[in-house]
C-alpha cells in the first residue's frame, strides 16, 4: 500500500519542475544577446557589381535589338508583308527576351542579398528579435519583429549550408549561413531556432 504523503510530494516536485522549465525568457535575458553573426560584406559588394554589370549588358542588348532596322526585301515579292512582320516579331521578341533576362538576374541578386542575414539579436526581455540583412551596395536593412512571429524551418544539424528562417508577414525565407558564428547555440535553438506554426 502506497504511503499517503507520496502523491503530495510528487505533485510538489512536478510543480516546481514545470515552473523551472516554463520560466519566462524575460527573467533569463536581461540584456541584448547576439545569437548569430556572419560578415560577408565583400561577397555582397561583388555580387552587387555583377548584378549591375549584367543589368547593363542585357539592357544594352535589348536596346540594340529593339532599335535594329527592319529587314526590307529589294524588289517586288509576293510575301513582302509576311517577311516584314516576321522581322518585326523577331526584333521585339529578342528585345523582350533580353530585357526579361536582365531583370531576372538583377532581381535574383537583389533578393538573395536582402534575404541573407548578417546578424540576429535577441533583445532584452526575450520577446523581440532584431535581424540585420545585407544589401548589394551600402548598409542592409534592420528590422525588429516579435519572437513568436519567427520560425526556423529546420534545425541547425539538419541543413548543410543555409538555415531557412520564416517571418510572419514576409513573403520569402531569410537565410542564415551555417558558416557564420553562433555565440550562444542553446539560446538560439530555444528562441529563434525553434519551429513555430505561423
Amino acid at each position: 500500500m502506497a504511503a499517503p504523503w507520496r502523491p503530495w510530494v510528487s505533485g510538489l516536485l512536478s510543480g516546481s519542475r514545470s515552473s523551472l522549465v516554463c520560466r519566462p525568457l524575460q527573467n533569463v535575458v536581461s540584456r541584448d544577446v547576439l545569437l548569430f553573426h556572419h560578415e560577408r560584406g565583400r561577397f555582397f559588394a561583388i555580387l552587387g557589381l555583377f548584378c549591375a554589370s549584367q543589368g547593363i549588358f542585357w539592357t544594352s542588348l535589348a536596346v540594340a535589338a529593339f532599335s535594329r532596322p527592319l529587314i526590307r526585301i529589294s524588289g517586288e515579292a509576293p510575301n513582302q508583308s509576311y517577311t516584314d512582320l516576321r522581322s518585326a516579331l523577331s526584333r521585339y521578341g529578342l528585345a523582350i527576351g533580353c530585357g526579361t533576362m536582365g531583370a531576372l538576374v538583377v532581381g535574383a541578386g537583389l533578393l538573395y542579398s536582402l534575404r541573407s542575414v548578417r546578424s540576429v539579436m535577441l533583445l532584452a526581455g526575450g520577446q523581440q528579435v532584431t535581424l540585420t540583412t545585407y544589401a548589394p551596395f551600402g548598409p542592409g536593412t534592420r528590422f525588429t519583429v516579435p519572437l513568436n512571429q519567427v520560425s526556423c524551418m529546420a534545425h541547425r544539424g539538419e541543413v548543410p549550408a543555409m538555415l531557412p528562417l520564416k517571418i510572419k508577414g514576409r513573403r520569402f525565407y531569410f537565410l542564415l549561413d551555417k558558416a557564420g558564428h553562433f555565440p550562444n547555440t542553446q539560446l538560439f535553438d530555444n528562441t529563434v531556432g525553434a519551429y513555430r506554426s505561423l
